[in-house]
């Protein structure tokens, strides 16, 4: 074989392909697709220590969408509200440390957004089911607002809802793909997004599920 073939044969890197959301958000496709085999690995670290587990709204509701957390905060849900902790209140103890991968894609992509100085100190690790969805909200339980939310797809497609600064202001929706990653700061910041109810399908990397990991900065500076 000539050093031509074996060129042809290797691996090339993901196209990634900036689409503006709105001022201050922006979705890079396949932004994480090179690292999802490491990102990936770094879930089932994470979920070792802490497992999945369907929160509760403060009036009740189970969540539908299982999650866990790692970083020095978590965000957690029960009776007495929504807010980050740094137990986990399932184990009494800390949450898992942010696995390195986690760390290095959340500063790249978020720099890549025009958000250089981003230090997450709270990764939420969603993992979505068939029939799992997020409803319309903003992201408030945060001290700084002036950082960045940093949202990384792998497995399943979801439809992305992003809407405006108000709930009823009208909502653009958007096919998340395995290694795509959102990040929204500055004035989209309080900008409202969910997830649309995720269908059936079936992933290699994932199997029946889509892992979301979404990189906030929750804690005082």
């Amino acid at each position: 074989m000539t050093p031509d073939l074996f060129s042809t044969l290797a691996p090339q890197p993901a196209r990634v392909t900036l689409v503006p959301l709105a001022p201050g958000a922006v979705l890079l496709r396949q932004r994480a697709l090179a690292q999802a085999e490491a990102l990936l690995a770094g879930v089932a670290e994470v979920t070792a220590v802490a497992p999945f587990r369907w929160m509760s709204t403060p009036n009740g509701y189970r969540m539908s969408v299982a999650m866990t957390n790692c970083g020095a905060l978590g965000w957690v849900s029960d009776a007495t509200g929504y807010r980050y902790a740094p137990l986990d209140p399932a184990r009494d103890a800390p949450w898992p440390a942010m696995p390195a991968a986690f760390l290095e894609l959340a500063r790249q992509a978020a720099a890549d957004a025009g958000f250089p100085a981003f230090e997450p100190d709270a990764c939420l690790v969603n993992r979505y089911a068939p029939g799992a969805r997020l409803s319309l909200h903003q992201d408030r339980n945060e001290h700084d607002f002036s950082q960045p939310i940093v949202s990384v797809s792998l497995g399943l497609p979801a439809a992305f809802q992003f809407g405006g600064l108000r709930r009823g202001d009208p909502v653009t929706r958007y096919l998340l793909e395995h290694g795509d990653v959102v990040v929204w700061g500055g004035p989209a910041r309080l900008r409202y997004h969910g997830v649309l109810a995720l269908k059936d399908g079936e992933h290699a990397a994932t199997g029946a599920c889509r892992i979301n990991l979404t990189f906030r900065r929750a804690g005082r500076v």
